[in-house]
């Protein structure tokens, strides 16, 4: 997270990024927050490398499919609308144009309808950034098996953030791919534990390695607003 000491700690930029996460299970060995610290690792990383203003994130999002498992915290999508068109309101009225949604909440589907409404708002990474990224990075699991706590999510903690991962990720291995009615369901007919993916084939160099190609994908987004 990033927080300026003062106004004057404040980086002045035509582009801002606006960290995205959720507050939900993430099996028993990664955090509630896990989505938060996902999208605030990248968001900074992104700030060290290009000049944009790093604003603090959205801590609870979307999260419905998740709402059988304890701790799981949702907002509305229409809330979650409403704040993310606040905050660029809020931006443009101080002279920031431009907002980046750095999302890593898949359930935030909504995001995508205030990108296409907007002017000057972009969503990040798309599905071609994570897919290539996930590539880069030599991540064995596809985005589809890989949805929840697995080889990505506890790949980029183990690099970024390797206190906040509790053991037991090496053991907890659970594929779900077919989840025809998951929104009407949630995720628990799915699996018992909350995970789906590969967790054991995680690594600490694969989620640094990702990062890396996250950050170089942003290239193109600062592009857009030049």
């Amino acid at each position: 997270m990033y927080l300026p000491d003062t106004t004057g700690d404040v980086r002045a930029a035509t582009v801002a990024v606006l960290p995205i996460g959720s507050h939900e299970q993430h099996g028993p060995y990664l955090p509630l927050a896990t989505d938060t610290v996902v999208a605030c690792t990248i968001a900074r990383s992104i700030a060290d490398a290009h000049a944009v203003r790093l604003l603090p994130p959205i801590t609870i999002s979307c999260s419905h499919e998740h709402a059988d498992w304890p701790g799981t915290v949702s907002i509305s999508a229409r809330t979650l609308y409403a704040v993310v068109r606040d905050i660029a309101d809020s931006l443009r009225r101080s002279g920031v144009p431009h907002l980046v949604l750095v999302n890593a909440h898949g359930g935030n589907y909504v995001l995508s309808n205030v990108v296409q409404e907007s002017e000057g708002m972009a969503l990040f990474p798309s599905s071609a950034d994570w897919a290539a990224a996930r590539a880069a990075a030599g991540m064995e699991t596809s985005s589809r098996s890989d949805m929840h706590a697995g080889e990505l999510e506890t790949s980029v903690l183990l690099h970024a953030h390797p206190e906040l991962v509790k053991p037991g990720y090496e053991t907890s291995d659970h594929l779900a791919d077919d989840r025809p009615h998951m929104l009407t369901l949630g995720l628990a007919p799915y699996t018992p534990s909350g995970v789906v993916g590969s967790p054991s084939l995680a690594s600490a160099d694969k989620g640094r390695d990702l990062l890396a190609a996250l950050v170089s994908a942003f290239g193109a987004y600062v592009a857009l607003f030049s």
